[in-house]
């Protein structure tokens, strides 16, 4: 794997390295030990995955509070998507801002999502597909969120938003404490 540093301290795009002949390609999209190698949280625990029908839907942007906060692993599978990283981290030196990167099967790029960090996704093509490891499981109670369209993080959106959960409209505009 090849590791970009982005904007977001601690996020890292990540890009596959595929090691192709005439069967098709093999490639490393997961290691803990590399992982570790460059400071980030190597232990995943969880492998979750995501399919949304219509271009221009946003999910998210979605955390969790200590001690349930989760480093995220991302990767799109079908379609296209624009991951995006919030830094909500109080002691941060990128606090309140974002980063976003179109993630296709074809590009190979992962964003690796640090804890303390908000995550959400819009969808670029229909019928989009996404898979994440987690580092801890979901936690109900410590589930937060902060407006897709949060003035205080100013997120420009590649496409016009199509489809946003109530729940996803229902959180704060403003960063957490």
């Amino acid at each position: 794997m090849k590791f970009i540093e982005t904007p977001i301290a601690g996020a890292y795009l990540l890009q596959l390295q595929p090691i192709a002949d005439d069967r098709g390609w093999f490639g490393r999209g997961w290691c803990s030990r590399e992982l570790g190698e460059h400071g980030l949280t190597g232990a995943m625990t969880q492998l979750n995955a995501a399919y949304t029908v219509r271009e221009g839907t946003v999910r998210g942007l979605h955390y969790q509070l200590p001690p349930d906060d989760e480093a995220k692993l991302v990767r799109c599978t079908k379609g296209r998507l624009f991951d995006v990283v919030v830094d909500l981290r109080a002691a941060s030196p990128s606090r309140g801002q974002w980063a976003g990167y179109e993630l296709t099967p074809e590009n190979g790029l992962m964003l690796y999502v640090p804890e303390g960090c908000a995550h959400g996704y819009q969808t670029l093509a229909a019928d989009t597909e996404m898979y994440y490891l987690t580092s801890k499981p979901y936690a109900a109670g410590s589930a937060r969120g902060l407006r897709y369209d949060s003035s205080a993080v100013g997120i420009q959106w590649p496409l016009p938003v199509s489809v946003v959960s109530a729940a996803d409209q229902a959180w704060p505009n403003t960063l957490p404490e």
